[in-house]
């Protein structure tokens, strides 16, 4: 009979503990899930926000009830009793710290998404408030445990000193990243160039760097006091539409009411067929230069965002050559004219270079 009632006496706890992870599974699974299925129906997306938080938690602290409810069936010292509720609560602070930094960092990105503030979705800054979170939340389990956090504030203190001199690049970094959000001069998602050539969509601004994804599918990592400092061009600003600007010469025996007229039905035609074209817009030409063998002008085209400016680029000299070939608009080569005197003479020999 007394193995009996040292299984009665371990089934409770026992009970207590697979209670717990079973009724957190059930909440995680069916109460969180049809949670979110009508989370995603509401207009207000904070709802959404509130309950991806809890995902995981819900299961700890339901499974830490269920431990101390064993804790409570089982005859240990008080002392170690003590202990063992103390770490249970500090896991249900834990758990709950990192759910409350989850449901912060969710809501500030709501709200930058949603308000005009000078503060782009990025991961640094989503970062901050999440290690904000978590140092209040050990801050509380500090306090809880009965340790003074006044020597632990001013430790940190004089060591922050230190790591400030120590880490002056990383700290440099972390600035400049912080000031390239507040300038509000780049977005994630924006189509940049830098000075020293390198160019891409704006992948992610962290910490420490800043992510540019080029056009052939590579990440360009730069440090943020470089980029700080750098000169770019960022295209999507003021908006992302942009003029495409193409240069064409042609011959000088040209009739160039012909030619204007040609050539802005070319770039009709690429703004309503191509892709990235602007149907709407009305292209223009500008002469502006009496070249060696060619009047020079330039022609003026738009795209929605800069790297459409290749394909109607690509479009419209095909199609600008061709139709110049069916009209006998001609685009001469470069003529070189070179003097030679023989004897008293002067003979005079034009070169057609083919080519730059």
């Amino acid at each position: 009979m007394d193995w009996i009632q040292n299984l009665a006496h371990w089934l409770v706890p026992v009970v207590y503990i697979i209670g717990g992870l079973i009724a957190g599974f059930i909440f995680e699974k069916i109460i969180l899930a049809e949670l979110r299925h009508l989370a995603k129906k509401t207009k207000w997306q904070g709802n959404l926000i509130i309950i991806n938080s809890l995902r995981g938690m819900v299961i700890v602290w339901l499974l830490t009830v269920g431990i101390y409810g064993a804790l409570l069936n089982v005859t240990i010292s008080p002392i170690l009793l003590g202990h063992l509720q103390k770490i249970l609560v500090v896991i249900v602070i834990l758990a709950g710290t990192i759910a409350l930094g989850n449901m912060t960092a969710g809501f500030v990105t709501l709200y930058v998404q949603r308000e005009d503030v000078p503060l782009p979705s990025t991961s640094i800054f989503k970062n901050l408030t999440k290690l904000i979170v978590f140092l209040i939340g050990i801050l509380m389990i500090l306090q809880f445990l009965g340790i003074s956090i006044t020597p632990i504030l001013t430790a940190l203190g004089v060591g922050g000193l230190a790591a400030a001199l120590a880490l002056q690049p990383t700290l440099a970094n972390l600035f400049s990243g912080l000031q390239i959000i507040a300038a509000k001069q780049l977005h994630p998602g924006d189509y940049v160039k830098l000075d020293s050539g390198e160019e891409g969509y704006v992948a992610d601004i962290t910490w420490r760097n800043t992510t540019i994804r080029a056009l052939p599918n590579n990440m360009i990592i730069i440090p943020n006091s470089k980029l700080a400092s750098a000169i770019y061009t960022n295209y999507y600003q003021p908006q992302q539409e942009t003029a495409v600007l193409i240069q064409v010469g042609v011959s000088y025996d040209s009739d160039l009411t012909k030619v204007e007229k040609i050539t802005i039905e070319v770039g009709k035609e690429v703004m309503r067929e191509v892709e990235g074209g602007i149907p709407e817009f009305e292209p223009f030409i500008r002469y502006h230069t009496f070249d060696n063998s060619s009047i020079n002008f330039s022609v003026i085209l738009r795209t929605r965002e800069y790297v459409g400016n290749y394909l109607i680029k690509h479009e419209f000299i095909k199609r600008l050559h061709e139709r110049y070939k069916k009209e006998g608009i001609v685009i001469p080569f470069p003529i070189t004219t070179i003097h030679m005197e023989k004897g008293n003479k002067e003979v005079v020999s034009k070169i057609h270079e083919k080519g730059s």
